[in-house]
């Protein structure tokens, strides 16, 4: 009984998760706690990437000077959307991550000192897993209740310059978040379609 119970609630949580949610434009006037975003981030920092790296880097934009300053690097069509965010994440990649590897590979003896001397391969390396990172963050965020509008129309360079310059992190999107409007025209756009499993897998 109780394991049927826990699977049912999973898949209540995973419709509202990836079936309910939407990407989203417009928020209510509302603030969001960094807190919730530390929690989450805690949370999701335990799924997997490949070799334990976890490249996924953050700037949380919460005072309106550091706004305006991101807003300067996005296209025309996202300023607007972000300077009206309760809260913007910079999701951005580490292409050091290899630093930390004492820490988070152990069993990979040796990795950090192998690395030092392959820029480019922890340039993509830190792209491909920051990616995966960044969709674990979205999906966390969902769950914890937020609507989150992703976006890569932006000056990325520009915004390394401006928040990265320093640290050497590489931005990959920024997301807003916050709470989505009940039925504000244009919060959403209308649901589109999805491949099915059968035109999207194969069973070998």
């Amino acid at each position: 009984m109780g394991m049927t119970t826990d699977v049912l609630q999973g898949t209540l949580n995973l419709r509202e998760i990836f079936h309910d949610a939407h990407t989203t434009h417009r928020f209510v006037d509302e603030p969001v706690d960094v807190a919730i975003v530390r929690e989450v981030y805690e949370t999701i920092r335990w799924a997997p990437t490949a070799m334990n790296g976890q490249p996924l880097r953050l700037a949380v934009v919460q005072s309106g000077e550091a706004r305006r300053r991101l807003v300067a690097h996005m296209s025309d069509g996202n300023k607007d959307k972000t300077l009206a965010a309760p809260l913007t994440l910079i999701a951005a990649t580490d292409p050091a991550f290899h630093v930390h590897l004492e820490h988070l590979a152990p069993h990979r003896a040796g990795a950090r000192e192998d690395l030092e001397g392959q820029p480019e391969f922890r340039e993509g390396f830190a792209r491909t897993n920051g990616r995966v990172q960044r969709g674990y963050l979205t999906v966390g965020l969902r769950a914890a209740g937020l609507a989150v509008g992703p976006m890569t129309g932006m000056d990325a360079a520009g915004i390394d310059r401006e928040f990265f310059a320093e640290s050497g992190w590489r931005t990959l999107a920024v997301l807003n978040v916050g709470h989505a409007p009940a039925d504000e025209p244009g919060a959403v756009h209308p649901r589109a379609g999805r491949l099915d499993f059968d035109t999207a897998a194969v069973v070998l």
